[in-house]
């Protein structure tokens, strides 16, 4: 590929990308602490010893040393889906997993067809967006059967949605299809007229169109999110289209700035002289619905959205590096200079919140609050404490940065949904330090005490938002393998981080193996006294993820665990009304893992704790988001976003996947239709509750 083409393909899913790691501070890594945590002679010991037992013994150890168990003690019931990798997808049996809903189609009644070779930003704008991951369900009157269906649309892949960008050249013509002798000249030839894998050892080379505004805007209007009524009726969920408070959201939609940094002077830009009113919002990935009924969009990666240059001594210059901006993923900047840095070199700094949307109300202006910091949040789940207060758990999902939680100064009243709608502009946020004796203490990002001071440059707790990164640097918190999504567990008392992978720790111990952490693991955390508002709590590990069956992965699955069973890359999350685990993966391959990513079942409880089961895989290229359970367990909504990407580790495919040649055509099936990320729901067949 040139090199253009390389960063294309590698870019353009930014989660995969990951940024670049810009942590520079030298405080301890997870694994670190685990390995001391787990040496100490005198802490084998109590209700903790099961899991050091797993952490620094192999499971080939394991395995030999105890009989598989936990079958009968599981609180999952259904026959487990064979892992593997093929062009479609597939749920336990007894189950039916029916498309709701795919990129494209229409959210309002006079919304047009979707037309694949005729894309608009008018048409996108009425039809529903591109990678689907958060998927959230809000019921109406209570009912499990007639609801609001709020699924972010995190990035965008231009491959896989527009025809005619990508060529092949040096591609061997297939035997049975001769050149033409112009196109046998040039030594080119496009995808629908060769096969990508020469005969003889010549690499293809994958040259992609320079980007043109129509397109960029045709992806600006995918980004955001879809809000939109739905209803299940003789057993089958449809969308109602006229629906009164369906409505897209997207990299256009004006936004109110709120909380501690609205109107500051690092906020404000040539269009934007107050600071207070941003357009859009990007890469939203995992989310949440709050305890009162609004939705919650997390703006992760967005640091590959913006391109060009600070002026040399700019102000901004170190806080951008430790963001990784700009990082170039898409060239939006070349059309519309809000993301260009040397136009308006304050817009980043707009971007990495937390964004509150009103869906009872769908002429109502979404809002920024900052007050839950700016960093690459994968998520914002929430619980009500004892106390009143509400607490949202958030992941920075980038390799070495940190867990962190808010608090809100106020109390939720469940009688007064009005009372609640500013709750999230006053509250403190934490920091996590996980410390090797197995406790957590959570850290307070607050300007003036300790290092967060004017002489370490926090002029104002806005300055300590803007750069929450920075400051948690100071604070010496835990340096983390990619935190994803958190989940708080109400029925258990427990918080599951879900930590998918550091391909660059260099350090290998005793109780992390694994110099390159490829698989991932996932951290429970039990808050002190049950108070999810707690400032500590415990922590031990719940499982290291990766196959079991090779010694040297360290993976900690339980024995009852089956070769289908075992995952990788934990990502998203979700806990059912019943309190059960369930997790949803992004990295899975052919080449990796030979299986796709999917949904996963985790015992957390008793003699089945640390038991996986495979409920349901997605197609080739494929990533698992979403998983959300209405709360009477019938219906399992998840998301399928960007089906058909990559294809080169499949060996029936071989070869890049894009619009011309796909690895898949999930979910439609349609030589005139691409692949499409899609939100499936799952139900039981005959009725009943899910799992």
């Amino acid at each position: 590929m040139t090199e253009h083409s390389r960063r294309f393909f590698q870019t353009s899913q930014l989660e995969a990308a990951d940024g670049p790691g810009t942590n520079p501070s030298s405080n301890r890594t997870m694994g670190e602490i685990i390995a001391a945590r787990f040496t100490r002679r005198g802490f084998l010991k109590g209700s903790m010893a099961a899991t050091a037992i797993s952490a620094t013994v192999s499971p080939a150890a394991l395995m030999s040393a105890r009989p598989a168990q936990a079958q009968q003690g599981s609180a999952f019931d259904f026959s487990e889906v064979v892992a593997g990798v093929d062009e479609t997808h597939h749920v336990a049996e007894g189950y039916d997993a029916d498309v709701l809903l795919r990129w494209g189609d229409p959210i309002f009644a006079d919304a047009p067809d979707f037309d694949p070779t005729n894309q608009s930003a008018a048409a996108q704008e009425r039809q529903f967006g591109y990678n689907n991951d958060f998927v959230g369900y809000i019921p109406i009157d209570g009912s499990s059967e007639h609801g609001i269906l709020v699924v972010n649309h995190e990035y965008t892949n231009e491959h896989l949605m527009f025809p005619g960008i990508v060529t092949i050249r040096n591609a061997q013509t297939p035997p049975a299809v001769a050149p033409d002798e112009e196109t046998a000249e040039a030594g080119e030839q496009t995808s629908t007229e060769a096969e990508l894998t020469p005969a003889e050892p010549v690499e293809p080379e994958v040259v992609v169109a320079p980007a043109d505004q129509w397109r960029a805007d045709v992806e600006m209007a995918a980004h955001g999110g879809t809000i939109i009524e739905i209803r299940r009726d003789n057993g089958a969920w449809t969308p109602v289209l006229d629906g009164a408070r369906n409505r897209r959201i997207t990299a256009k939609t004006p936004m109110e700035v709120t909380g501690p940094v609205a109107g500051h002077a690092r906020l404000q830009t040539s269009a934007d002289p107050t600071g207070r009113e941003v357009l859009g919002t990007i890469n939203n990935c995992a989310g949440g619905v709050t305890p009162w009924g609004t939705y919650i969009m997390a703006e992760e990666n967005f640091h590959g959205y913006f391109i060009g240059t600070l002026p040399e001594g700019h102000p901004e210059t170190a806080n951008y590096e430790r963001y990784g901006v700009p990082g170039e993923s898409y060239e939006w900047g070349r059309f519309h200079d809000r993301f260009d840095l040397s136009a308006e070199p304050n817009e980043p700094n707009r971007f990495g919140w937390v964004v509150e949307v009103d869906v009872e109300d769908p002429q109502s202006t979404p809002k920024k609050r900052t007050a839950l910091g700016r960093f690459k949040h994968e998520g914002a789940e929430s619980i009500v404490a004892p106390g009143g207060q509400v607490v949202f758990y958030l992941g920075d999902d980038e390799r070495f940065d940190y867990v962190y939680k808010f608090v809100t100064a106020g109390t939720y009243n469940p009688d007064d949904r009005a009372a609640n709608m500013d709750l999230l502009d006053d509250g403190t946020l934490y920091v996590a330090r996980f410390e090797e004796d197995g406790t957590v203490a959570w850290l307070p990002l607050t300007h003036g005490e300790g290092p967060l001071t004017a002489e370490n440059g926090f002029e104002s707790q806005a300055d300590v938002l803007i750069e929450t990164r920075h400051a948690a640097d100071l604070l010496e918190a835990t340096p983390m393998d990619r935190p994803e999504d958190i989940e708080p567990n109400g029925a258990n008392g427990r918080v599951y981080v879900m930590l998918t992978n550091n391909t660059r720790r260099e350090e290998a111990n005793d109780a992390n193996p694994r110099i390159d952490n490829a698989f991932g693991h996932i951290v429970e955390i039990a808050e002190e006294g049950g108070d999810f508002a707690a400032t500590s709590g415990t922590w031990e590990i719940l499982v290291q993820c990766g196959d079991p069956s090779i010694a040297e992965v360290g993976a900690t699955f339980s024995t009852a665990t089956t070769e289908n069973g075992w995952f990788g890359m934990p990502d998203n999350c979700a806990v059912d009304s019943d309190g059960r685990l369930w997790i949803s993966t992004d990295g899975n391959s052919p080449a990796a893992t030979g299986r796709t990513d999917g949904l996963w079942a985790m015992d957390t409880e008793g003699e089945a704790r640390g038991t996986s089961r495979l409920f349901y895989r997605v197609p080739i290229g494929a990533e698992m988001c979403g998983p959300c359970p209405t709360p009477d367990l019938a219906t399992f909504f998840v998301a399928v976003q960007h089906p058909g990407d990559g294809g080169e580790d499949w060996e029936p495919f071989g070869r890049p996947s894009y619009y011309e040649d796909l690895s898949t055509r999930w979910p439609d099936f349609r030589d005139d239709m691409p692949v499409r990320p899609a939100v499936v729901a799952i139900t039981k067949q005959g009725g009943g509750r899910i799992g």
